[in-house]
């Protein structure tokens, strides 16, 4: 049998990472409770790392940025060679063995990735030669990414100066890498960012950030037919109108 046709087990897998942390405020053991029966799904419960963080007094981007940060350093304190972060109102959907061995055959023959999206907000994306994998214009969300040693050094530089973590990243490359599909999103629980309240409940009205992140995809991944139906709805319509 071909050997690029043998999935390794969830354990093997999941061996690849060194580190694999999960960002909790120390009030929300609601959401630890269940980002646990989440990892559990895919094979992570004795893996994760929780990091316990306490609310920032001030502000909850800042708070959030330095989270972040402490995973990093912490990571790299232990020689990690590449991590998971998670924050702790993720959930697993669509969730496929292969597709995560591709994504580490990816991971581990190629050097030029930086940050590896398991799911985000993009703004374009190109396919690269493995199925599971796009180059991605970034555009947000931070619940779910993978880090290597390299790109993690940089970010550690990086000071908090009012810019959120998500915006900050997209300052530092222009292009990432992601999983397609993706099977990491962000729940519909209560935003802890205070600056968000209100833009929070309107997502949670529309159906959450997971079916935000699930109509992004597709609209991005079938954008030119998108477009191309609307263009020739205007051009019926022109000619009906000049017609009658």
């Amino acid at each position: 049998m071909d050997e690029q046709n043998i999935i390794p087990s969830l354990d093997d897998l999941w061996d690849y990472f060194d580190r694999i942390f999960c960002i909790s405020l120390e009030d929300r053991a609601d959401r630890r409770r269940s980002a646990r029966e989440q990892f559990r799904k895919v094979g992570l419960l004795e893996r994760v790392e929780f990091v316990i963080e306490k609310k920032h007094p001030t502000n909850s981007e800042q708070g959030i940025f330095e989270s972040h940060m402490r995973c990093i350093r912490a990571g790299i304190k232990t020689d990690a060679q590449t991590m998971i972060i998670f924050e702790d109102d993720v959930i697993f959907d669509r969730f496929d063995t292969s597709i995560l061995q591709d994504c580490i055959r990816f991971l581990a023959s190629n050097s030029s990735w930086k940050l590896f999206f398991l799911g985000c907000i993009v703004d374009s994306s190109q396919e690269t030669e493995h199925r599971s994998v796009l180059q991605v214009c970034y555009r947000g969300l931070t619940h779910a990414y993978v880090i290597n040693r390299s790109f993690s050094e940089i970010l550690i530089e990086q000071t908090w100066k009012n810019t959120p973590y998500d915006t900050m990243l997209r300052t530092l490359s222009p292009h990432y890498h992601a999983v397609y599909p993706a099977f990491a999103f962000q729940s519909n629980a209560r935003t802890d960012n205070m600056r968000f309240l209100k833009r929070d409940r309107i997502r949670r009205l529309f159906g959450g950030l997971e079916r935000i992140q699930k109509l992004n995809e597709w609209y991005i991944r079938n954008r030119a037919f998108v477009i191309g139906l609307h263009i020739m709805a205007i051009v019926i319509l022109t000619i009906l109108v000049i017609w009658y």
